[in-house]
Order: structure tokens, then sequence, then C-alpha cells
């Protein structure tokens, strides 16, 4: 079973994703609510993949992605993003991040992006 690591700053969001992901199998071994609390967390849980929010305070997604890809090149991240965030989704892609959902989540998209990451 795939151990997913959720990172938002908004609980309600990683509430969603939790849900979407536990339906369909995955278990969530942590969550966090800004990019230092996600290193950390990282660290701690070594999941199979991390969802990881862009803007958020303390340290953004971006910014998150490249000190979890320290740790471990082979980490594998999705960013979630809101609409007209692309400039910073392909800053994320370009960082190691390997897919983006888009809020609102679809949860067909969100299992999709899940499924290719891990591949």
């Amino acid at each position: 079973m795939p151990r997913v690591l959720i990172v938002d700053d908004a609980a309600f969001m990683r509430m969603m994703i939790k849900d979407i992901l536990s339906k369909n199998g995955f278990t969530i071994v942590g969550e966090a609510e800004n990019g230092v609390q996600a290193v950390e967390k990282f660290k701690e849980t070594r999941p199979d993949l991390t969802t990881m929010d862009i803007t958020m305070p303390e340290m953004d997604g971006i910014t998150a992605v490249k000190e979890i890809r320290k740790i471990d090149p082979k980490s594998r991240i999705i960013m979630c993003s809101a609409m007209g965030q692309q400039a910073m989704v392909i800053d994320a892609i370009q960082a190691g991040a390997k897919d983006f959902i888009v809020k609102p989540f679809q949860p067909d998209r969100v299992i999709e992006a899940v499924r290719k990451a891990l591949e």
C-alpha cells in the first residue's frame, strides 16, 4: 500500500485529499501545514509520495520540494495548485515535482496523477 504525506496549509484541503486517497487504498502517513513541517515529516515518515501545496507560510512548496529532493533525489512529489499558478507549477516541476493537480480537486484526476507518479 503506497504511503502518502499530505502538505497543505488548509486543513480542509488536507482532509479532501486524505479522503480521496484513503478511499482508493492509499495509506496517509502524515500531514503538514507548511514547508518546514513538510521537510520534517518527510524525514520522519519517508513516504512513497508527497502532495505539496504551492503557497504556504514559513516555507513555500517549491522550496520544500528542493529541500526534500536533497534528502531523497528519488522522492515523488505532486504539486497542488490553485488556478492561475501556472508559472509556479513550472518552477515546481523544474525543482523536481512529478506532476500537479488543480484545486478544487477532481478525485479521478488526483488518483490518476498519484498512480502515474508512483509508476
